[in-house]
């Protein structure tokens, strides 16, 4: 799917309800596991033992850690919206955040983002809410789920 444009930050208020699209699968490699344990020091046996997870975990291989699927929502947001005009973005956190289902080593993860919700703020910012899903290819339901708050300024 084609990354949404915004024109100008004033434009989202048209898009409030909207489901603004779905980004690009991106695979959840050990190695990406291995990289985030190291960045987090949460090196718990189910996301970087595969001989051990194999053999105890209910999963049969290594997951990723609920963390790291959400640390990618910025860079899979990047490819579904980008907000012209918008000189900062900043994260001041999320919302109601839910891991329902493992991501398992080797799978493709993407996520979908509605705008839910959007709040002007002083000097013409605009603080929205997007609901996240995280998916896993082949899933019937959403792995994870939360309301990301951004702020765009101009």
């Amino acid at each position: 799917m084609a990354k949404r444009v915004v024109p100008d930050i004033s434009s989202l208020k048209a898009l409030v309800g909207t489901e603004l699209g779905i980004s690009d699968w991106i695979e959840i490699t050990q190695q990406r596991i291995d990289l985030f344990a190291d960045a987090t020091d949460d090196h718990q046996w189910i996301h970087v033992d595969l001989d051990r997870a194999k053999r105890e975990s209910p999963f049969g291989t290594t997951i990723a850690h609920g963390h790291l699927t959400a640390s990618l929502a910025p860079h899979l947001l990047s490819q579904i919206i980008e907000v012209k005009g918008a000189r900062m973005l900043v994260n001041p956190g999320i919302e109601k955040m839910r891991f329902r289902s493992p991501v398992p080593s080797g799978s493709r993860l993407r996520m979908r983002a509605t705008l839910k919700a959007l709040r002007e703020l002083p000097g013409g910012a605009q603080r929205a809410t997007l609901r996240m899903h995280f998916e896993v290819e082949g899933e019937k339901r959403p792995v994870a789920f939360g309301d990301a708050l951004l702020v765009y300024y101009p």
